[in-house]
């Protein structure tokens, strides 16, 4: 499992883009993690699925609201991560007006959350993301709040405001 001090592992991740831009397609745009990375304080949090209950009404709902804060903290950018493909990450971010303030990754098949040692099983599920948040200066792991089982104690973004300081 990612610990801190440990550099990011390589992999990618698809994101849908909604509108063109220099270099991004509308649709699901795939980008590798280290290139992203490189130069960026990054707040990323990881979590179960896309629409599922504490996900859609706590874990999202709390970087947007303290998305001005953590800005003011020097964070580049805020990335969601999920076990979903990127149209359902895509559709999930406007669903909960997050778009141009969290980066709803999609790591379709898991590879990634795999590579951090944040993949579970989940009953009726399957593979998916553990719930925790971490962050990441310049590809290097700063602080990593792993929860315990299903619950939503330490991975929110107010704990990951007291992580700076």
């Amino acid at each position: 499992m990612i610990k801190v001090g440990d550099k990011l592992p390589d992999g990618a991740l698809k994101e849908f883009i909604e509108t063109e831009q220099p270099g991004c397609a509308i649709g699901p745009n795939e980008f590798q993690v280290g290139q992203l990375a490189k130069g960026k304080k990054l707040v990323i949090f990881g979590l179960p699925g896309a629409f599922t209950p504490t996900c859609s009404a706590k874990h999202v709902p709390s970087y947007l609201e303290h998305f001005t804060a953590l800005k003011g903290k020097g964070v580049d950018e805020i990335w969601c991560i999920s076990v979903n493909d990127a149209f359902v990450m895509g559709a999930w971010g406007r669903a909960e007006k997050a778009t141009g303030k969290i980066r709803m990754m999609a790591d379709g098949a898991g590879a990634f959350t795999k590579a951090l040692g944040m993949d579970r099983e989940i009953p009726g599920m399957g593979l998916r993301s553990q719930r925790y948040s971490m962050l990441v200066e310049d590809g290097v792991v700063k602080a990593v709040h792993l929860e315990q089982g299903p619950r939503f104690e330490v991975s929110d973004a107010g704990t990951m405001l007291k992580s700076l300081g």
